[in-house]
């Protein structure tokens, strides 16, 4: 019974290295709980922040906290474990950061991509937009699948184990590099940003904002991006693209004519007072 390919095959099954590849295995399988997905935000923006400073100018970052929930509300998910929050970095960059759970970092260069609290609007609203559609945390659990069954393989071949246990202690801690690395280096895949693009013309929308006013913030930013650069212009599609996508749907059929609103003044104040010296 303990001899052949049958028991060896039950010796391999019973050892503790491979018990537990099958365990992390199921792990990574599993949908990621709300509480998991906040902790992990959490451990992505600290990533983050390590090599960048807040800013602090508190009654910006309580401006674009209130706009940013506010628009939240009017997305497929207005709740997250632990809210959402943002967060403005002190930096020229062109940049913003969605982490998954729903803690979002903008840019002070990126904001002054803005000139209106419609296209502030339009930068939040996609920032979102990631965290509705859990693009950050599809990538994580991407990484740690891969990481699992790699670690099974080692440990079918060590039968010993240390190694393959070795690498199955690190699976969660890489797999929060990893969303780090994507954000900062690689950044989401292009058709995740066009994806995020539209669901943020439909919260604007929703919230009563002009979604035109993102064709604008494109634009805004298309003057400021510098080709081969560290910041938008490497991580996300030449704004030109993501116009032209834009301006289709915008033009398309089905799509209600969008009139000035009485808000508008009331609107440009709040964000001259809070943003004007981003």
């Amino acid at each position: 019974m303990g001899g052949g390919v049958l028991g060896t095959a039950m010796n391999v099954a019973s050892n503790p290295a491979v018990q537990q590849t099958v365990q992390a295995v199921q792990t990574a399988s599993q949908e990621i709980t709300p509480e998991q997905e906040y902790y992990i935000g959490r451990a992505v923006a600290a990533n983050i922040l390590a090599t960048r400073k807040a800013y602090s100018e508190q009654a910006a970052t309580d401006y674009i906290n209130v706009l940013g929930r506010s628009l939240s509300l009017y997305s497929d998910r207005p709740e997250t474990f632990g809210g959402y929050h943002f967060l403005i970095m002190d930096s020229d960059e062109i940049n913003a950061f969605a982490a998954p759970g729903g803690l979002i970092l903008v840019s002070r260069g990126l904001l002054r991509c803005a000139d209106s609290e419609e296209t502030v609007a339009a930068i939040l609203a996609h920032e979102i937009s990631h965290v509705v559609l859990k693009h950050g945390l599809k990538a994580i659990s991407n990484a740690r699948w891969t990481a699992a069954v790699e670690a099974g393989v080692n440990a079918g071949v060590q039968v010993a184990g240390s190694p393959g246990l070795q690498q199955l202690t690190g699976v969660f801690k890489d797999s929060i590099n990893d969303i780090t690395n994507t954000l900062v280096n690689s950044g989401y895949s292009r058709a995740q940003e066009l994806e995020a693009d539209q669901m943020a013309l439909v919260i604007m929308r929703r919230a009563g904002y002009d979604p035109h006013a993102f064709y604008e913030m494109l634009f805004g930013m298309k003057g400021r991006l510098k080709p081969g650069g560290l910041d938008f212009a490497k991580t996300h599609p030449a704004p030109q693209v993501r116009m032209t996508a834009v301006e289709k749907t915008l033009s398309g059929p089905g799509q209600p004519a969008v009139s000035a609103s009485s808000a508008e003044n009331v609107r440009q104040a709040r964000y001259k007072a809070a943003l004007g010296a981003i």
